[in-house]
């Protein structure tokens, strides 16, 4: 792996304010609960991993959320919410970026982008059933769930969500990377003269 220059970090900063402003406009879906919102910040996450690697996917995901964190705060005080953001991100972005760079054909971001989604969406219900979820209930003062509640909001809402949110995520993304594909091959070129 390539170290990253001065050019690289002022684009991975570029990049992490740029998902910090994507991060702000964010809408709910119907008939999913209104605490589940989506939102594009994971588009220059994924400009990151394509043109400078994973660690850069990794550091977009990482400053977006410490910006928001230090912005806009927290409702249970503790930044559980922007860590959920951060370890989502991760899990989308670096799985699309190892299978598209295994898959070197016509359709193989569209490929890889669904197996991101679909590796997002599981690991996410697996961490908001074991951690995420427990962790506001105690802190926010929610009303306890019993397991088979907390399964049910699971399986009901936040694996469908997150699938569909991917899903959202990856349309745009196609219709964006259509456009910019030649840019970015031509800063990736540029990087590993």
């Amino acid at each position: 792996m390539k170290k990253f220059n001065t050019r690289s970090f002022v684009a991975i900063g570029m990049l992490s304010s740029l998902s910090f402003v994507l991060m702000l406009i964010k809408f709910p879906i119907p008939p999913f609960p209104a605490y589940l919102t989506v939102d594009f910040s994971d588009i220059p996450a994924l400009i990151a991993a394509l043109m400078f690697g994973p660690l850069a996917a990794i550091l977009v995901e990482l400053i977006k959320n410490i910006i928001d964190y230090l912005m806009v705060g927290s409702e249970a005080g503790i930044p559980i919410g922007n860590f959920a953001n951060f370890i989502a991100g991760v899990m989308f972005v670096l799985p699309t970026y190892y299978v598209f760079k295994k898959l070197k054909m016509k359709w193989g971001l569209a490929i890889s982008l669904i197996f991101g989604t679909i590796f997002m969406a599981v690991f996410m219900s697996v961490l908001n059933y074991v951690a995420i979820l427990p962790a506001y209930t105690l802190l926010l003062g929610w009303d306890p769930m019993s397991t088979s509640d907390l399964r049910q909001l699971v399986v009901a809402a936040i694996l469908p969500f997150n699938l569909v949110k991917g899903l959202i995520v990856t349309v745009i993304f196609l219709l964006i990377y259509s456009r910019m594909r030649h840019w970015i091959d031509k800063q990736v070129a540029y990087r590993n003269i």
